[in-house]
């Protein structure tokens, strides 16, 4: 099957939103943000931008025809800032010139006095002094406390795990156009339709029906373009008023400075386990690094709270979770939607308690995984269990004991070099959290030619979603792939999708896609059968692009079939739409099923250490993920590698600095992502076998986030390799870089000397 997208790619020749003609009269857009954490706007002065040459209009918040609000979940994000500022980089005034070179400096004209506001920065403090979004949720299950007055050993403790850079290659960026009767079209890299057609609607006052939202593709988004709107509404705004398009793009360190990251958290951790290395108890504290706004915080937030048990059986637990309010760029969705957070604590928790009792820490793992019939903490009774298949299959592929014996042999023999191993199981829930979220729709037409067009709310990022619905259509109808086409994303054709995200693009609109052929496959082939003077629909099958009658081929093709069934006036075109069923959650007792089902596998992750410098290198891994019945091998392989190298990069490699002042630090050159050398040696997957999913679309599994969380088994690795030289400090937070390698090897530890 060829891959149209991915031959572009490589080419060169495919179109994202910079590459669209600029309009004619199109002018360029620039935001004059806040270089203040936290302030009171007591003037602003925007007359010498506004007389700038090349510039067509400065706006603030005065200028907004409509609402100026862009929150995502809750109504607290000014698209301009009103009287006070919140965070470096928030958007104060929006300048519009005739070339982004003369936007940028007619934005350095402008002038603001603001009065300084003590900020926070810290979580913690964040949560003691009562700045939080939305209130703490705290679930309870079994007896924590009688469990733990049973345990033989208890291991406990404090982590912090930090942010990440979504460092997608096409920046934040859109094209406005305008069109007649006040319409207005949006060409943008924005992942969530649904949602930032409502705030383009909102902003400009004007009815939903008059705005069209287009998306072709993205260059990359790793949720970091779910839902913030500034970007996309601001020029809009000013095409809008101005009737003339207008296009903003950010620049690279831009981007960085002002966007959201990968939310940061701080845990405190407790789990007691018997003397046979039981989990009895476990009590975590997750205090999430949110930002100025709420943003999509509290979703991230509920998906670590619901995954603070990782994949593992744990009877008698209490969790308690907040979303701290801070003066940073508000954080937002990224790859994982804090399932790696809530998983990085209990597995930290486990190594703890391994090395506390002396044993590696896989035993302790794989005595503890999820079973058939095990119940999660919020209530779901597991079927369809496959952690511990995934585990087995795993041990025979690369035998955990004998490379566990490997490591220690190597460690007792080598004293500038050490060697250290993690093994990391997966259990990650696939759905959105938000129930209203699970639903999508699908337009499938069928031209006379035979060819077929296919419109969906996904959004095509790069992870293959528009291969797989190509796959599923192509599938259903009976048709060849070649003859399927995946539309642009336009909210003029489907109306109110949900995000591309929460690894449920193929799912949704995959679902949806098979409804909507199944229905032209019924009648097709009902026409087929008056045709070839079959008395049953049921024995007509198309398949390849051939008509099967009564089990023999017909003299006649698919093409043939679709003219024949257009020429009689037989509808080609249709809608269907999938909401995933049985899905419910009460938020009060922390109780019911959020999740359709669950992603499982495992991973063995192997490092190198160089005890003299602090570098480490990646020597192997091996990964078994439960795919299901996979739409696509070449895509999910695809996803795994890219996930798993992601996640490396967050647990060891990507770190963000910020200035006492609350600005962010690190930019564009000084932003360390892993690259083909980083790699490990030895990286195989191996696709779990007989595996099917009745709850997703032809029995596959989501794979787009699940895999990252493999990511946390380089941390523990190059850990264990670090403890296998010293145990008298604390654990270094994540990512493990290698200047916090060195420095725990070679700094003394508080309160003494190595």
């Amino acid at each position: 099957m060829k891959n149209g997208d991915m031959e572009m790619h490589v080419r060169g020749t495919s179109r994202f939103v910079d590459d669209i003609p600029a309009p004619e009269g199109c002018l360029h857009a620039v935001l004059f943000t806040s270089p203040v954490a936290r302030g009171k706007i007591l003037s602003l002065d925007i007359s010498g931008a506004a007389a700038a040459p090349g510039v067509a209009a400065v706006y603030t918040h005065r200028d907004v025809p409509g609402l100026n609000q862009v929150g995502h979940v809750l109504k607290d994000q000014p698209l301009l800032a009103v009287d006070s500022v919140e965070y470096i980089g928030q958007p104060i005034a929006l300048v519009v010139a005739d070339t982004p070179r003369n936007a940028r400096r007619a934005a350095q004209l402008i002038s603001a006095d603001i009065e300084k506001l003590e900020p926070v920065f810290d979580p913690r403090e964040a949560a003691a002094k009562g700045l939080i979004h939305g209130s703490r949720r705290v679930l309870v299950n079994g007896d924590p406390e009688a469990a733990f007055a049973k345990c033989k050993i208890v291991a406990q403790g404090r982590l912090s795990s930090g942010p990440q850079e979504h460092f997608y290659f096409e920046t934040q960026r859109a094209l406005a156009v305008p069109g007649e009767h006040d319409t207005i079209k949006v060409h943008a890299s924005a992942q969530s339709p649904g949602a930032f057609h409502r705030h383009l609607a909102e902003v400009l006052g004007i009815p939903m029906h008059k705005v069209e939202l287009d998306i072709r593709r993205l260059g990359g988004g790793f949720g970091g373009k779910e839902s913030t709107a500034v970007w996309i509404v601001a020029p809009a705004m000013a095409a809008f008023i101005l009737k003339r398009p207008v296009k903003l793009v950010l620049g690279r360190n831009e981007d960085i400075a002002t966007t959201g990251k990968r939310h940061a958290y701080e845990y405190d951790y407790k789990l007691g386990l018997d003397a046979e290395g039981k989990i009895l108890a476990y009590e975590i504290d997750l205090y999430q690094h949110a930002g100025a706004c709420a943003d999509i915080s509290l979703a991230v937030l509920g998906r670590s709270f619901l995954h603070v048990s990782g994949s593992y059986n744990i009877p008698n637990i209490r969790i308690s979770a907040v979303s701290c309010r801070t003066n940073i760029p508000p954080n937002n969705a990224f790859r994982g939607f804090g399932v790696p957070q809530g998983t990085f604590a209990i597995e930290a928790a486990l190594n703890h308690a391994a090395e506390l009792m002396g044993l590696e820490a896989e035993i302790l793992k794989g005595g503890n995984l999820l079973r058939e019939g095990d119940t999660l903490p919020y209530g779901v009774k597991l079927d369809s269990v496959n952690a511990v298949r995934c585990w087995q299959t795993l041990d025979k592929k690369v035998n955990i004991s004998a490379r566990r014996a490997a490591v220690v042999e190597y460690n007792n023999t080598h004293t500038d070099t050490k060697r250290g191993l993690s093994v990391v199981p997966v259990s990650f829930g696939i759905s959105f959290a938000q129930m209203a979220l699970n639903q999508a729709s699908s337009l499938v037409n069928i031209y006379v030619d035979g060819s077929v067009s296919v419109s969906t709310g996904a959004v095509e990022m790069g992870q293959g979603v528009n291969t797989k619905i190509r796959v599923v259509a192509a599938r259903t109808l009976g048709a060849s792939v070649d003859r399927v086409r995946v539309d642009t994303t336009n909210t003029s054709r489907i109306p109110n999708a949900s995000p591309t995200s929460a690894s449920s693009g193929a799912d949704l609109n995959g679902m949806a896609t098979k409804f909507a052929c199944e229905k032209l496959y019924q009648r097709l082939q009902a026409f087929a059968a008056k045709q070839l003077g079959q008395a049953d629909p049921a024995s007509i099958v198309i398949r390849d692009g051939i008509i099967h009658a009564g089990g023999k081929p017909a003299d006649l093709t698919w093409e043939k079939l679709v003219a024949a069934a257009q020429w009689a006036r037989v509808d080609l075109s249709e809608h269907a739409f999938y909401a995933t069923p049985n899905l419910h959650y009460d938020l009060k007792a922390e109780r019911g099923r959020p999740f359709a089902y669950y992603s499982y596998a495992t991973s063995l992750t192997e490092v190198l250490l160089d005890c003299v410098r602090g570098t480490y290198s990646i020597e192997a891994i091996d990964v078994v993920q439960d795919v299901g019945e996979s739409l696509s091998p070449e895509v999910d392989l695809g996803q795994i590698h890219g996930a798993v190298v992601q996640g490396i990069g967050w647990a060891t490699l990507e770190q963000l600095r910020y200035g006492a002042d609350g600005k962010v630090l690190t930019g564009v050159s000084a932003y360390k992502v892993p690259d083909i050398k980083f790699i490990p040696k030895r990286f195989d997957v191996t696709l779990l076998k007989d595996s099917s999913n009745p709850y997703a679309v032809c029995n596959s599994k989501a794979i787009g986030e699940p895999p990252l969380v493999h990511g946390l088994g380089s941390y523990f690795a190059v850990l264990e390799a670090l403890r296998s030289v010293r145990r008298d400090k604390a654990a270094p937070s994540l990512p493990l870089t290698p200047e916090k390698a060195f420095m725990y090897l070679h700094a003394p530890a508080a309160g003494g000397t190595k």
